[in-house]
């Protein structure tokens, strides 16, 4: 009874906490009820979103396999429809057995009236070459006549193609009749034409360049900045040539000056008294002989005698020199025979 009495006792407070516990358990009993349902939609979203995705994945491989299927379907339409094409191109275009003979019967009619072409051109050429030659001949005949025109026949004496044994003259002799004696032509002679530097010099001159006579305009202002003037610009640009003393000199100046020189000496060795072969004004006079022939050593014979000219009277004796070395052996043998191992048979 005891118990029973403080139980009772006890009951109010009881009740007050089992409701304060029921009210605290019920604030976390939200909270949990509120991250299960959290939990529930996140897991369920995902099973949701990889079903979703599955589906599209299916859809997407379904899609492939169709869209390939018509377009296998389709290209195999397009392929078959060109090579139908194409074969009845090639049929009725290409490989045309009548249009193929038509063809190379015009190339055989083309090449035959080319070869006609070709053979009539071979010939005129071959007439061509053979008349050039004739021709060549002919000229050939006409001039070996002129060259020999001297063994022409005469009234006097026959020639050796009009021989008194032959009925007939020879054709030859009828040739020398009609053609004209051959002329020896003279050589030409070339004229040396010395050019010199003054000949060049006078084209250089003042005159031959072109001048700027054309005024200035009046009102026109000088260009800005360290410029010469114009007229200063065209003198320095058109004023004669000025050469130094090694180019005035002429080219051939040295070749000049020797036979100047030359021509000096051969001057002075000329007698200046008057010739009068018809009087005896020179008869009382001594005969003065010029230096050059009245000196021991005799005249100068430059320009007159070759230096491997021979003179007989100068000789000691009529034998030849002798050479101071021996002849070779090989020399004396040459045009002999030699066998294959060198030496001589």
């Amino acid at each position: 009874m005891a118990t029973l009495a403080r139980l009772q006792a006890r009951s109010t407070s009881m009740g007050q906490q089992y409701y304060y516990r029921n009210s605290v358990v019920d604030v976390f009993r939200k909270k949990e009820n509120d991250a299960a349902i959290k939990i529930q939609s996140w897991f369920r979203g995902c099973q949701v979103r990889a079903y979703i995705r599955h589906l599209h994945t299916v859809a997407t491989t379904i899609q492939k396999w169709w869209r390939g299927y018509l377009g296998r379907r389709r290209y195999q339409l397009i392929v078959k429809i060109q090579r139908r094409w194409r074969g009845y191109k090639i049929r009725k275009y290409c490989f045309n057995y009548y249009y193929l003979k038509e063809y190379l019967k015009a190339i055989s009619e083309t090449n035959d009236a080319i070869r006609e072409a070709l053979e009539e051109f071979a010939e005129m050429k071959e007439r061509e070459e053979k008349k050039a030659d004739l021709e060549r001949e002919e000229k050939k005949r006409d001039y070996q006549a002129r060259k020999t025109h001297y063994l022409l026949s005469t009234k006097q004496i026959p020639g050796i193609y009009n021989s008194p044994f032959r009925k007939d003259p020879d054709p030859w002799e009828l040739r020398l009749q009609k053609a004209k004696p051959l002329t020896h032509r003279r050589p030409e002679v070339k004229q040396t034409h010395s050019v010199s530097l003054s000949d060049w010099l006078a084209c250089t001159s003042a005159r031959s360049f072109p001048r700027s006579e054309v005024l200035p305009p009046i009102d026109r202002k000088p260009c800005q900045g360290p410029f010469r003037p114009v007229a200063e610009v065209l003198e320095q640009r058109y004023r004669p040539l000025e050469p130094t003393l090694r180019v005035a000199d002429p080219l051939d100046g040295l070749k000049e000056a020797r036979q100047q020189l030359q021509r000096q000496e051969w001057a002075r060795n000329v007698n200046d008294n008057m010739f009068l072969p018809f009087s005896s004004y020179h008869k009382s006079k001594k005969y003065i002989p010029t230096l050059h022939l009245s000196s021991k050593y005799g005249s100068d014979s430059y320009g007159r005698q070759h230096f491997r000219d021979e003179n007989p009277k100068r000789w000691i004796c009529d034998k030849d020199f002798q050479t101071v070395l021996p002849s070779f052996d090989l020399f004396s043998k040459y045009g002999k025979l030699y066998s294959k191992a060198g030496q001589i048979v």
